[in-house]
């Protein structure tokens, strides 16, 4: 008897649920702690917030969308928003970095199941030892740049705007935290529209927004590494590629198709409107500040905002969307296969065949869950399509961006939208593992067949 109980204790998996499924029932557990305490009568300014109101404010922090259905400026009291701030940045961070983080303070260690944890977080395989040390260095690199960001915010806030001292650093403090975060909330009922002219305010939220949006790996890379580009993985090379390329690609974007609007950039100075066409490109990388009034804007516009926001920025990071590898490499196998090579080289390096399945999935994966939930969305509110598919993008790409209906929207409606951040932030192919995953392998193949394609 005891020899079976040695056997069974051997070989009992680690874990009863996979890596995967635990980071899910993080956030689900942040998340409804977050809701309970907006919901409580301190955190508003008038009547407590309803059910629907504290889980959708509280699901946008710890997403880092900033998607909102109340005045956060002055629907708040300053509990209130000190619980959002706090929300957006353990959200930021991850859940299992943030356990991770507590397991170290407590214990000076990680246990191997905790090392595995976030692993799956960070999509990454890393043992104990290296998650510790990896675990160190992304808090301490969170804390410098927000510490950074937010001074020169509250120095400029009471300088030139004439904040007295709390109040400059408060502002300061809470823009950066949410900037880094790619979160997207603002303290003011216009967003950021006022600062639309202030080039300190807009390019200090848009550095801290692009540092985030680039990814933990990235930064740790070029800190590392330095510049060295034979040195630089292609990890590092497709997100800098292709954040250069997005970011100055949609400012052109922008500025082409809005320069002549009178409702958005049409009465700016050409300095201005670069500045403010600059800055929107930026947000549409997954943060949701806006200088400009995003409902004023041409559908057009909304169409080629809707493309950037589904790519949204790089992976492991604050950023949401399929993740501009994924876009990147998905490019690059269409261009091989337009070619007819037989293998994708990309940067002077092959890619792996098992990334190809992985980046298609992912993408068919966000086109089904937008699909789907744009159809939800038009059967439980009144909104136009092109609307409609916006609001669908920002949340799936934890974006935050709004053309104005998210107050409006039905509870169905928010709730649609709460379950599409959810899966925006963990990622489509992460979460659809967690609801379907078997521990069972395969045992047989069964024998190859081709299709006649296209």
């Amino acid at each position: 008897m005891d020899s079976k109980w040695s056997i069974r204790a051997i070989t009992r998996p680690r874990f009863s649920v996979h890596p995967t499924q635990i980071t899910v029932l993080g956030y689900a557990g942040l998340i409804t702690l977050g809701a309970i305490l907006l919901a409580l009568p301190i955190s508003s300014t008038g009547e407590p917030l309803s059910i629907v109101e504290a889980f959708f404010t509280s699901t946008s922090a710890v997403c880092v969308t900033g998607l909102s259905v109340i005045d956060v400026s002055s629907g708040l009291t300053d509990f209130g928003k000190v619980v959002l701030m706090s929300l957006i940045q353990l959200g930021g961070l991850g859940i299992m970095t943030v356990s991770g983080l507590v397991a170290i303070a407590i214990f000076r260690r990680l246990s191997t199941g905790g090392a595995e944890l976030i692993s799956s977080e960070f999509r990454a395989q890393s043992t104990d030892s290296t998650m510790k040390s990896t675990i160190m260095r992304i808090v301490r690199m969170v804390f410098f740049f927000e510490a950074i960001g937010a001074l020169i915010l509250a120095v400029w806030f009471g300088w030139v705007h004439n904040y007295d001292a709390p109040k400059a650093v408060w502002m300061g403090v809470f823009h950066a935290v949410s900037s880094f975060n790619n979160a997207g909330f603002a303290l003011y009922p216009d967003n950021l529209m006022g600062f639309v002219a202030d080039p300190v305010v807009s390019l200090t939220i848009c550095a801290l927004v692009i540092i985030g949006g680039l990814g933990f790996p990235v930064i740790m890379e070029l800190r590392r590494i330095g510049w060295a580009p034979r040195r630089w993985t292609m990890n590092f090379n497709l997100v800098m590629f292709m954040t250069a390329v997005l970011l100055v690609g949609g400012t052109i974007y922008i500025v082409a198709l809005e320069w002549s609007n009178p409702a958005t950039l049409g009465p700016l100075d050409p300095a201005t409107k670069i500045l403010a066409a600059f800055f929107q490109s930026v947000q549409t990388r997954t943060a949701g500040f806006n200088s400009v009034d995003i409902g004023a804007m041409n559908p057009e516009t909304w169409l080629g905002m809707d493309a950037l926001m589904f790519i949204g920025g790089g992976p492991a990071g604050t950023a949401g969307g399929i993740k501009v590898t994924t876009f990147a490499v998905l490019a690059f196998i269409v261009w091989t296969e337009l070619k007819g090579d037989s293998a994708v080289n990309i940067f002077g390096k092959r890619l792996s065949r098992s990334v190809h399945r992985q980046a298609i999935t992912i993408a068919l994966l966000a086109v089904a869950y937008i699909a789907f939930s744009t159809i939800l969305m038009q059967m439980t509110t009144n909104e136009s399509t092109d609307r409609i598919i916006f609001e669908v993008i920002s949340a799936f790409g934890t974006v935050g961006l709004s053309t104005g209906i998210t107050a409006n929207l039905s509870d169905p409606a928010l709730i649609n939208l709460m379950l599409l951040m959810i899966v925006g932030r963990l990622g489509p192919l992460t979460l659809s593992t967690a609801l379907i995953l078997t521990h069972r392998p395969k045992l047989y193949e069964f024998p190859k067949e081709r299709p006649i394609l296209g």
